[in-house]
């Protein structure tokens, strides 16, 4: 479970990134200013806020050292400063002018790189502070950029929909539109995949968009000239667009953060995503920003009303929110009334939000409400919305009272993490619900959703001794 352990409200304007180091957390604003903070008691430090900038500051970034920061603004810079005493080093105008909405330092401190809102993005050498190389996306403003953990490659996300790959002397090796509404961030995991043969040609990478969709994706390098995206999954989860999303720092878990004022969480594995039925207490305001501290169980969010949360995670327990499939019945009774929220929220409720939480509605009266309190107690007035409740209710009670305990993880289909209902097995030795598995190769694939390799066969045999094995532990559950 996630504690809010501290605020912070000292920024006076919208909060448009925050970034940790080892030891300090940084923040941005649209009040010109750079914060920091201690990570000891989350004291703002003595040399804090930063000032120079004349107009916005759009995101922050610390190098791999923590040693220096990087603020990059609507005045057209990217300012450099030193972390130990707040010095400014350098003031990096991009060429053209453009206001600069995003920077990165490379994982080696080799680069930094800044993007602008009229699509250009600059190479600076991070030792000299000197430019490097400079180029254009193809359409759009450049708003996200990411790393791969090698430092050989970096990607950047464009408001025209496009994620570009760029190799570190700034040719482009791959170009592809992904959201439709345009691209609004993106993250690639620290943690590198192997795909038995050719160690860390893999990396996993999240983009978010206007389009209220994240996408997961494997970027693979066949050798320095060449790259591709490949899409693995889209998870939904939010009802407006999504601002914000970034891996922890050991790649176990995702954070994204909406315009619809809420923060999910998911836990991330290799082969699959299972999304994390906890929502963060719903902000007041869009929800502009999202960062994991490198280490250490702790997470940021920053908001358009001005403040950033600081999050603590339970250390047993990092992602501890609860997984929808594997709900128990005794756990929704025990739902807080935020966990409720979170609930309506993810079925499409979001219009019963306001409703719910004046009454007070927890897990046990979630659990135990009619057609007769949800009319006469509640007012809800609309006999569809009213239907729809009920049935989203009675769904979830069938759920957490069919698993009464755990499923046995090889009953789970690898693509959807639910149970199997017509398991096959596919070329590559895997079993797979067989719906998912046709649906995963008539989008094109023809990979193995647990490998990644190619599928020497389409050929799908149904797997009779697991549909067998299924039915006799659904069986042993009813009884």
């Amino acid at each position: 479970m996630a504690t809010l352990i501290h605020t912070l409200a000292d920024h006076s304007d919208d909060v448009n990134y925050c970034a940790f180091s080892s030891s300090c957390l940084a923040t941005c604003s649209l009040d010109k200013t750079v914060r920091l903070y201690s990570l000891d008691d989350f004291a703002e430090l003595p040399y804090s806020p930063l000032r120079g900038h004349t107009y916005a500051v759009h995101c922050c970034c610390f190098s791999p050292s923590g040693h220096t920061l990087a603020s990059c603004s609507t005045d057209g810079t990217t300012m450099v400063w030193d972390t130990r005493d707040g010095r400014r080093l350098a003031v990096l105008e991009q060429p053209s002018g453009s206001p600069v909405r995003v920077c990165r330092f490379s994982p080696e401190s080799t680069y930094l790189v800044s993007g602008a809102a009229d699509g250009s993005v600059v190479l600076w050498n991070a030792q000299s502070l000197k430019l490097y190389r400079s180029g254009n996306v193809k359409d759009g403003s450049l708003v996200a950029c990411a790393f791969s953990p090698n430092g050989f490659f970096f990607v950047t996300g464009s408001s025209c929909g496009d994620l570009t790959i760029w190799d570190d002397k700034m040719r482009c090796l791959y170009n592809k539109k992904t959201h439709d509404l345009g691209v609004t961030c993106c993250d690639i995991s620290s943690q590198p995949i192997s795909d038995g043969e050719h160690e860390s040609r893999y990396f996993q990478m999240a983009s978010c968009g206007q389009d209220n969709q994240i996408k997961l994706w494997l970027i693979s390098f066949a050798d320095f000239a060449s790259a591709e995206l490949k899409h693995k999954y889209t998870l939904s989860g939010h009802s407006a667009p999504v601002l914000a999303c970034a891996f922890s720092y050991d790649g176990q878990m995702l954070v994204s953060g909406s315009v619809d004022k809420c923060v999910i969480i998911y836990e991330t594995v290799i082969n699959s995503f299972n999304v994390i039925f906890h929502t963060f207490v719903f902000i007041s305001r869009y929800v502009t920003t999202c960062a994991f501290a490198p280490c250490v169980l702790l997470l940021a969010t920053g908001s358009m009303d001005k403040t950033v949360n600081i999050w603590q995670f339970d250390h047993e327990q990092p992602c501890s929110g609860r997984i929808i499939q594997n709900e128990s019945k005794r756990a929704v009774e025990n739902w807080s009334e935020e966990d409720v929220l979170a609930w309506l929220h993810a079925q499409g409720l979001t219009d019963l939000v306001g409703i719910f939480k004046m009454n007070n509605i927890d897990g046990k009266e979630l659990l135990n409400l009619t057609k007769e309190s949800l009319m006469n107690e509640l007012k809800i007035e609309s006999l569809g919305l009213r239907s729809k409740v009920l049935r989203k209710i009675e769904e979830l009670r069938v759920k957490v009272e069919s698993v009464s305990v755990a499923i046995p993880d090889e009953f789970l289909c690898p693509i959807t993490r639910e149970l199997m209902k017509e398991p096959v097995i596919a070329a590559d030795g895997y079993s797979y619900e067989k719906e998912a598995l046709e649906n995963w190769l008539n989008n094109k694939r023809r990979s193995s959703p647990m490998t990644n390799l190619p599928l020497p066969s389409l050929l799908l045999t149904p797997n009779r001794s697991l549909k067998v094995a299924i039915s006799r532990w659904l069986e042993t559950q009813q009884k």
